[in-house]
């Protein structure tokens, strides 16, 4: 049974049919309390993340979902406490923790322990560290193969996963260029380490890089696409 503290019944979205209006086609549902089973804990969601593959999803972009009938759980970024724990489970209740599951979008969550990861506390500030960290440090480390001492430039680089890669190529010792929308951002690049923010309204980003990188770069992280990739890459 639910603790004496819980609720018997929890409140999530569910996509009542496939349609990229997202709003249209969300319905909250309401299920029974669920009891962690062996190795499983009960989280109660503090915060989830919000991505444009949540509108994917429910649009029925992704392959995948073709063996996928609605209505279906929504929402796959979840930070919260963990209010109940398996006997065997390595997390105590009370901990903090954060995870990449299909069915954010809940109140309450059960998963296996060795999904979730713990964090210190269950802030709002540790959950880009899924989505955008993963997405970040994947494309720069595993496919950039950056090194130090080379010339990363970054789109988009005041956006949530620009800001962590900026910081992650430049822990690794690279040059940073950084391309953004506004002065205002262009000064947060600096204090990130962004060693050369171009604000593309003022500058023109093409110029830049012929007339201050001669050589080139080694590695970009583009997001934008259209004119933006094609002077990327011709770089």
């Amino acid at each position: 049974m639910p603790g004496t503290n819980l609720p018997r019944t929890l409140r999530k979205l569910v996509a009542t049919q496939f349609s990229p209006k997202f709003r249209d086609v969300v319905a909250i549902a309401e299920d029974p309390m669920p009891q962690p089973g062996d190795g499983e804990v009960l989280i109660k969601n503090r915060y989830v993340g919000i991505n444009a593959s949540d509108i994917n999803v429910t649009a029925g972009r992704y392959g995948h979902q073709s063996k996928i009938k609605p209505p279906f759980d929504i929402g796959f970024e979840g930070l919260g406490e963990v209010v109940q724990a398996s006997k065997n489970s390595p997390l105590p209740v009370g901990q903090a923790v954060m995870y990449f599951n299909h069915g954010a979008f809940s109140e309450y969550k059960v998963l296996k322990a060795n999904r979730v990861f713990p964090i210190p506390s269950p802030s709002p500030q540790f959950l880009p560290f899924l989505v955008s960290g993963i997405t970040a440090s994947v494309s720069l480390d595993k496919v950039g193969e950056i090194k130090k001492g080379e010339t990363v430039l970054i789109t988009a680089a005041a956006g949530g996963t620009g800001i962590i890669a900026v910081q992650w190529a430049k822990l690794a010792g690279c040059h940073v260029i950084g391309t953004c929308s506004t002065d205002a951002k262009v000064e947060f690049l600096k204090k990130i380490g962004c060693d050369r923010p171009i604000n593309y309204n003022k500058e023109n980003l093409k110029e830049v890089l012929k007339n201050e990188y001669k050589n080139g770069v080694d590695v970009v992280y583009e997001t934008i696409g259209g004119e933006v990739f094609d002077i990327c890459v011709n770089r």
